[in-house]
């Protein structure tokens, strides 16, 4: 593969298609009317699924790591309906908390005000600090080890957690995430997923260059490019994709901006 990130993908980021399928009409799925989100992340094991360079997961070990993370969340008291707060940090810590949260039915909002009525809150140690949150209220921070022996330290915390995660019956009208003006349920974000994933090709590598808290990135840089089985690029040190989600100038040779990904928000 390709071991400098440029402009170039990396060979091992190629997906195998059907004998006789155009790389650039094939989907590696069909519509996603019903599923989960964290349904997304079965398929072929060995494709990469994210790129944060030098850090690269394949299907297997996002997906098993998403499974731990939602098994550490439930020990520090996250279950259906709960607040995850996440930073705005586009990090793989990020994204396998949001995946950790919907396997629990847990609501997620991506950069969160100062003071936020969360269950949990993850991101960077040292950025916690600025976030208060309701007695009880659990931080797990990653990168640097925390000081305060009650907060989690995802390094260590999620590694020690069961692989697995039992099959449970997710409600496809539960709030899936939110802003501080709107909340989306879980089937109208995977319908508007599918929407962008017909666009993607499984050799596409999607940059996310747009803010997490818009729920048009999740959407069109998350969700899509699993739906799609193409790779999410956190992009780094000049690594650039085929696609990039932004509402601004970007290197990559098509963008999405994630302010026009129509979502019809809860109670209009």
């Amino acid at each position: 593969m390709v071991t400098s990130w440029t402009t170039l993908v990396p060979a091992s980021y190629l997906k195998v298609r059907p004998p006789g399928v155009d790389s650039k009409r094939f989907v590696g799925r069909a519509e996603h009317s019903g599923m989960h989100p964290v349904e997304l992340l079965d398929g072929p094991a060995d494709d990469v699924v994210l790129a944060a360079p030098p850090r690269e997961y394949d299907r297997r070990k996002f997906r098993s790591m998403a499974w731990k993370t939602g098994n550490f969340l439930r020990t520090r008291g996250v279950h259906e309906g709960s607040l995850v707060a996440i930073t705005d940090d586009a990090t793989p810590e990020s994204l396998l908390a949001f995946f950790g949260a919907a396997l629990l039915d847990a609501r997620v909002r991506f950069g969160p005000p100062a003071e936020v009525d969360a269950r949990v809150i993850v991101g960077p140690t040292d950025r916690l600090t600025q976030f208060e949150l309701p007695p009880g209220g659990q931080f797990v921070g990653y990168r640097d080890p925390p000081s305060d022996p009650s907060w989690g330290y995802f390094e260590r915390d999620v590694w020690s957690e069961n692989p697995t995660f039992p099959d449970v019956d997710h409600d496809l009208a539960a709030h899936l995430i939110e802003t501080g003006r709107a909340r989306y349920d879980v089937a109208t974000v995977l319908e508007a997923a599918d929407e962008y994933a017909a666009t993607l090709s499984p050799d596409d590598v999607v940059a996310i260059r747009a803010p997490l808290p818009t729920p048009g990135t999740l959407v069109a840089g998350i969700l899509a490019p699993l739906a799609a089985d193409a790779t999410i690029l956190l992009p780094a040190d000049g690594a650039t994709g085929t696609v990039a989600v932004t509402s601004d100038a970007a290197p990559e040779p098509q963008t999405i901006d994630p302010k026009t990904v129509d979502l019809v928000p809860l109670g209009v």
